[in-house]
């Protein structure tokens, strides 16, 4: 096993690794870790009670979290006529048809975060299916990234909108923004993406939902969360 930092080990030792901590105190204890070099991104893992191998039980949705994530995110847009100009000026990174899916066809070219498109499109880029699935960009109309309305769906990207998924184990991984934030503000995005989830619960989810959480920043250990603190949480 690998040792740990002098400053994992610091801040190892403000947690109590035997508690679950009041969704609040949780971030109050982030906030107070030893500071690292960079800006450390904070991750929120959620284990759910739902067996992601049956279709009705698959939780999945995005959100904008109301203080954004502190990432720049680099938007792709599949358009053409005035839908690629809306686009531009949102502020699209990138904005093309056959053109750009031929370059990532060719160069494995993957100069982006998210992938957005017009419905008219989606003939082009179910071809890139077996590129952008796996890395998770594949636009969807439920996630809001198949759409008309492109200069939303870019304006909300760029704002801060995160999609989230549980995976194989039954656990949703996101990034809820930086340590730099402050406890305040990473409370509040943390409970908008909690609520969200819960609002999300799938109708055939039997038993305990919400059955672990965790927070941590990218050097630093998880804090555990109590489950029952998220649903007494304060709107925010």
């Amino acid at each position: 096993m690998a040792t740990r930092s002098k400053r994992y080990r610091a801040g190892l030792e403000r947690v109590d690794r035997t508690r679950l901590y009041p969704l609040g105190e949780a971030f109050g204890l982030i906030d107070g870790q030893p500071a690292a070099k960079f800006d450390e991104s904070v991750d929120l893992a959620v284990n759910l009670g739902v067996d992601p191998k049956h279709a009705d039980q698959m939780v999945r949705g995005a959100i904008v979290l109301p203080h954004g994530t502190g990432r720049s995110v680099r938007i792709l847009v599949f358009a053409k006529g005035e839908k690629e100009r809306e686009a531009r000026e949102a502020g699209a990174d990138h904005v093309g048809a056959e053109d750009i899916a031929k370059k990532i066809q060719d160069e494995n070219w993957l100069e982006f975060d998210r992938v957005i498109a017009t419905p008219d499109m989606m003939g082009v880029v179910g071809r890139l299916g077996k590129v952008l699935g796996p890395r998770g960009l594949m636009p969807n109309p439920k996630l809001g990234t198949v759409t008309m309305d492109v200069t939303r769906a870019v304006g909300e990207s760029k704002a801060g909108k995160v999609e989230y998924r549980v995976d194989k184990t039954g656990i949703i991984h996101a990034s809820i923004g930086k340590k730099s934030f402050g406890a305040e503000k990473l409370l509040a995005n943390a409970s908008a993406l909690l609520e969200a989830i819960l609002r999300a619960k799938p109708s055939a989810s039997k038993g305990t939902y919400l059955k672990k959480i965790a927070v941590s920043t990218t050097m630093g250990p998880g804090i555990r969360i109590d489950p029952s603190s998220v649903e007494q949480a304060p709107a925010v």
